[in-house]
C-alpha cells in the first residue's frame, strides 16, 4: 500500500509530505484546490510523460517519492529482489522521479537508477489510478483475464499453461529450423552433386593443364618453328672449314700445350654441335602441322577454362577445387532422426497444453457466470438499473489459454452488450470498473486503488451506496478517493482537505470537528448551518456503525 508521499516543486507545490493510512481515504475540497496535483504527482511515479510545467515557477526540478508497502510473497517483491533493487526481508520500496524545467526526467528505485519502462512495469503492481477518462486496468483485456482466473482460483493453473505454450512453441521454432537447414543442406548437396558431375565429366588430370598449354603452344606455331628448325639445321651442317682446319692444326708436329689445348677445344665443340643437331632432328620430328590436334586442344583448354570461370578459381587449382567440393559433399548429412524425435516430441507437448488448456477454460467458463452476477448486483446498486455485464470467450491459442477473454458490459437493454470502453459513458465506466473491482477484491490482492470522482454523476442513496461499496472493498486495499460526495466522504475511514493558501496547495488530514465542518460545507457550500453541521454529524455517526 501507499504509506508516505513527499512532493517537492511540483506544480503549485513547494513542499509536501502527505501520510497515508489502510483503509478508505477521503480527499475533499473546493473546485480549483489542487486535488489533481496528487493525481498528476502519482501519475508521474508510474510513468507518465514529464512536462516542463511539471516544475514549480522559480524551481530547478521536480522531485517527487513515495513509499510503498510490499507483500513478501507478491510478483513486485520478487522481481525487484531479483533485480537486486531490495533485499529479500524487505518489506517496503521507495520509488522516485525527478523532473527537469527542460522536461527532461529521470526514475529511481531505491535511490536506483531504473528506465522509464521499467517504472510502468513495477508501478502497474502498487498503484491503480483510475479517473473518468483514464481506464487503465479495467479495459486492459490481460487485466480482465487475470481478474477471471483470480476469481476462479485458477491462477496456478493459467501459469502451467503458459509454460506449455512455451514449451510447445519453443519446439514448433526448433522443428522449422531443422527443416530449415535440412532443406537448405539437402539444395546444397544437390549443387554440390551437379558440380561433381561437371567435374568428373571433364575428368582433368594432375599436370594436364601445363601439358595442355605448352602442347598448344607448341602447335600454334609449328610452321614457324620447322622453318627455323630447316634454318638452323642448315647452318649447323655447313662446317667443312673447322673440320678442316681441326684436321690442319691436328697434323702439326708439336706438342706445345696451347696447341693441344686448341685442338681438344675444336674437337669438343664440333662434337657439342653435332649433338646439338641430332638433338634438334629429334625435336623437329616431335613438331607437327596438325590443324586438328590444335583444334582439340584448343576445345579441351576452353572446357577447363570455362569450368575454372564458373567457379571463379584459377585454372591450376580445378583439381584442389574439386577435392574441396567432395570433402563438403561428404561432410553434409541430412539427418532427419532429430526432426522426427523433436516433432513426436512436439505433438505430446501440444496435447499436453491443449489438455490443460481445456482445463483451464473450464474453470473460467465456471466461475464466469458467478463472478458477473456479483457484478451486476453491484451495478444496480449502483444505479444502473439495466446494466449487465457478460465475459465473452474468444477461440484463440496462446501463451493465456484456448480463448481470448474479455469483459463486456449493456447500460440499455436497448442495446446490444459491447466493451466497456466503448459501450458505458465516463460516468457509467467509472462505478461498472468500481463494480468489478470490488468483486474482483474479494479473492485478490489489488494494488493500491486511486479514484478521482468515483462517485461522479450520483447522488443521495446511490452516493451512499458507493460509500458502502468503497468501504467495503477498503477492506481489502487500500482505497483513496478524491470526491465530491459528501456521504462518500464520511464513509472514509481517513479523511484529508485540499486547501489553496495563496499560491501554495496543502493536503491535510482532518480531525473529528474538522471533518464535520468540511462535510457541512460540502452539503451547504458556503451557507453552513446548525442544521448542515448536524447533518454532517448524522453522517459520520452512521458510516462509524459499519462493521
Amino acid at each position: 500500500m501507499l504509506n508516505q508521499l513527499t512532493i517537492r516543486n511540483y506544480v503549485l507545490v513547494d513542499q509536501l509530505d502527505i501520510t497515508f493510512d489502510a483503509g478508505l481515504t477521503g480527499i475533499t475540497g473546493e473546485s480549483g484546490a489542487g486535488k489533481s496535483i496528487l493525481l498528476g504527482a502519482l501519475g508521474l511515479l508510474m510513468g507518465d510523460r514529464a512536462k516542463a510545467d511539471s516544475v514549480r515557477p522559480g524551481a530547478d526540478k521536480a522531485d517527487i517519492s513515495a513509499e510503498f508497502a510490499l507483500r513478501p510473497e507478491s510478483v513486485l517483491h520478487q522481481r525487484l529482489t531479483a533485480d537486486e533493487l531490495i533485499d529479500a526481508e524487505d518489506e517496503y520500496c521507495l520509488v522516485r522521479r525527478v523532473v527537469t524545467t527542460e522536461g527532461r526526467s529521470r526514475a529511481f528505485i531505491n535511490n536506483v537508477p531504473v528506465t522509464l519502462g521499467y517504472l510502468k512495469d513495477a508501478s502497474e503492481h502498487l498503484v491503480d489510478i483510475q479517473d473518468q477518462n483514464q481506464h487503465q486496468r479495467l479495459t486492459d483485456r490481460h487485466v480482465q483475464r487475470d481478474m477471471l482466473d483470480e476469481f476462479a482460483e485458477s491462477k496456478a493453473l493459467a501459469a502451467q499453461v503458459a509454460e506449455l505454450w512455451h514449451s510447445w512453441r519453443h519446439s514448433v521454432q526448433e522443428i522449422q529450423r531443422l527443416q530449415q537447414l535440412i532443406a537448405t543442406q539437402e539444395d546444397r548437396k544437390t549443387l554440390l552433386s551437379y558440380q561433381l558431375e561437371e567435374f568428373a565429366a571433364l575428368d582433368v588430370a594432375q599436370g594436364e593443364l601445363a601439358t595442355l598449354e605448352a602442347e598448344h603452344k607448341r602447335l600454334a606455331q609449328a610452321q614457324t618453328i620447322l622453318g627455323q628448325l630447316s634454318q638452323v639445321q642448315n647452318s649447323l651442317e655447313q662446317l667443312d672449314d673447322v673440320r678442316q682446319a681441326t684436321k690442319i692444326i691436328e697434323s702439326i708436329d708439336d706438342r706445345h700445350t696451347a696447341l693441344e689445348a686448341g685442338v681438344e677445344t675444336l674437337n669438343s665443340a664440333l662434337a657439342l654441335i653435332d649433338d646439338a643437331v641430332r638433338d634438334l632432328r629429334h625435336y623437329e620430328d616431335q613438331v607437327v602441322v596438325d590443324p586438328q590436334a590444335l583444334a582439340d586442344t584448343q576445345a579441351r583448354l576452353e572446357q577447363i577454362y570455362d569450368l575454372a570461370r564458373k567457379h571463379k578459381i584459377q585454372p591450376e587449382r580445378l583439381s584442389e577445387h574439386a577435392e574441396a567440393l567432395q570433402a563438403e559433399f561428404d561432410a553434409i548429412a541430412s539427418d532427419r532422426s532429430t526432426l522426427e524425435s523433436l516433432t513426436e516430441a512436439e505433438q505430446k507437448q501440444r496435447e499436453a497444453y491443449v489438455a490443460k488448456g481445456k482445463k483451464l477454460s473450464s474453470a473460467r467458463r465456471k466461475s464466469a457466470k458467478a463472478f458477473t452476477a456479483a457484478v451486476d448486483q453491484h451495478i444496480h446498486a449502483l444505479g444502473i438499473k439495466e446494466g449487465r455485464m457478460s465475459v465473452e470467450f474468444h477461440d484463440t491459442e496462446s501463451e493465456f489459454g484456448l480463448e481470448q477473454i474479455e469483459f463486456y458490459v449493456q447500460t440499455n437493454k436497448r442495446f446490444e452488450p459491447g466493451p466497456l470502453n466503448r459501450i458505458a459513458s465516463g460516468g457509467e465506466q467509472t462505478r461498472i470498473n468500481l463494480a468489478i473491482q470490488i468483486v474482483a477484491a474479494q479473492r485478490s490482492d489489488l494494488p493500491c486503488l486511486i479514484l478521482d470522482e468515483a462517485d461522479v454523476g450520483v447522488g443521495g442513496t446511490t452516493a451512499d451506496t458507493v460509500g458502502r461499496i468503497l468501504r467495503g472493498l477498503a477492506e481489502h486495499t487500500q482505497v483513496i478517493c478524491v470526491t465530491h460526495a459528501p456521504q462518500v466522504a464520511a464513509r472514509s475511514h481517513n479523511h484529508m482537505s485540499v486547501t489553496k493558501q495563496g499560491a501554495q496547495t496543502q493536503i491535510t488530514p482532518l480531525s473529528e470537528e474538522q471533518r464535520v465542518e468540511e462535510l457541512a460545507r460540502m452539503l451547504a457550500g458556503a451557507d453552513v448551518t446548525s442544521k448542515t453541521r448536524d447533518y454532517a454529524t448524522t453522517l459520520l455517526s452512521e458510516a462509524s456503525d459499519i462493521t
